[in-house]
């Protein structure tokens, strides 16, 4: 059973790629939604988030937005704004954010592999989340929302999808967030071949984001049955190499002291951290280095060394901040449901920090050295999972582009 494959996509007609292309489903609530789509009735937010098109105290989770996203795709399609791809092929997609490039392949991969752990994962699912997306992929008889997948960097691969880019592209536009997208179809048949054989070379590719996405394709894949061969049991991907991928620090924000006084605090912090006051905002250099912002002021924290374990999961700096300040001292013990815990995206940048602390909402906040493609990939490989909010990944897929049918 090959780990990916070509498929038929459903996407845009080359002159409405601008009028569809929309953010991730899940970066916008519905209020957002209903605003960025606003005088763009093929934005593909009206299928992404349906509930815009219906009354706005609708519960994004009622049967009616799966049926009106279902609606809308076939109002698409119906006026020709997306078609579907005369044969199954592979697409090489680009995405820029401002000096930051990254090529990778649009693929179908295996649910079969992805249940047998070669397409490996690091989070934990919610049920109900999983609920949306198989209540939207068994609306739509599609899946819309790629899941964002990395592959151990391999020359070869890497060239072939570089020689794809060299040629003219379907798609070449810049969306309403300043992020590039580029979108190619691969037509040549070695090319495609020598993918595909590539791909089933190796050991193992990672989900970097979309966990709910790959795991309610699961679960509609066993709820239609068959054999593993049929497209219902493949889904939607773009596979990235490892070390083209960007994460970004995700930050820690905190409401209150757990009781304690400012001196207090740093006193017992000092007992696993060399903790220096600093004039200028910290942003680590390293791992296990972290920069805290309290009253005012500055503080660059390097954790003790022999508290930095070989575990995979236990030496990532979210779990060693975690497990030697967060929980002994801060009393956030879970992380998951405490409400006494807020976590802010480095994309925001440090200020976004100071501004949350200045406002007196928050009491103290902690940037953080973002997790390495490398330590996500360790953690998969032992079979572990992640704290939670251990990774950021931009830039963003984006949704509408192209679409999976189920046959």
């Amino acid at each position: 059973m090959p780990l990916i494959r070509p498929f038929a996509g459903l996407r845009p007609v080359a002159e409405h790629a601008d009028d569809v292309v929309a953010p991730p489903y899940d970066v916008l609530n519905s209020a957002e939604a209903r605003e960025r789509a606003a005088g763009k009735p093929m934005s593909f937010l009206h299928i992404s988030k349906a509930e815009i098109d219906l009354p706005e105290d609708t519960d994004p989770y009622d049967p009616a937005v799966y049926a009106k996203a279902a609606e809308n795709l076939q109002k698409l399609i119906d006026s020709g704004v997306l078609m579907r791809e005369s044969a199954p092929r592979y697409y090489v997609y680009r995405l820029t954010m401002g000096d930051h490039v990254q090529t990778g392949l649009v693929a179908a991969s295996s649910v079969k592999h992805y249940d047998s752990n070669r397409i490996r994962k690091h989070e934990f699912t919610r049920p109900a989340k999983e609920d949306d997306r198989v209540r939207q992929i068994e609306a739509l008889n599609a899946q819309t929302g790629p899941v964002l997948l990395a592959y151990k960097s391999v020359a070869e691969i890497d060239a072939l999808l570089d020689k794809v880019a060299e040629g003219t592209p379907v798609y070449d536009l810049t969306a309403d967030d300043g992020i590039g997208h580029t979108f190619w179809v691969v037509e040549d048949e070695d090319i495609t071949n020598k993918l595909s054989a590539g791909f089933d070379a190796m050991d193992a590719i990672y989900i970097a984001d979309g966990h709910h996405r790959s795991a309610s394709a699961s679960r509609v894949a066993k709820s239609i049955g068959g054999s593993d061969d049929q497209m219902s049991h493949y889904f939607l991907s773009v596979i990235f190499p490892h070390n083209q991928m960007k994460i970004f620090d995700y930050n820690r924000v905190v409401t209150d002291l757990n009781g304690l006084s400012k001196d207090e605090l740093l006193n017992k912090i000092a007992e696993n951290f060399t903790c220096v006051k600093e004039d200028a905002p910290v942003k680590p250099a390293h791992a296990a280095q972290f920069g805290m912002y309290l009253d005012g002021e500055w503080y660059r924290l390097d954790i003790n060394k022999d508290l930095i374990p070989a575990d995979p999961v236990a030496k990532l700096d979210v779990s060693l901040l975690a497990n030697n300040l967060l929980e002994p001292l801060l009393g956030i013990s879970d992380p998951r449901t405490d409400p006494r815990i807020d976590f802010v995206g480095g994309i925001r940048g440090l200020d976004g920090l100071e501004k949350r602390v200045n406002s007196g909402e928050m009491a103290v906040a902690f940037s953080m050295y973002a997790t390495s493609m490398e330590d996500l990939m360790a953690v998969a490989d032992a079979n572990e999972v992640m704290p939670p909010k251990s990774t950021w990944f931009e830039p963003k897929l984006a949704d509408g582009l192209i679409s999976h049918v189920l046959d």
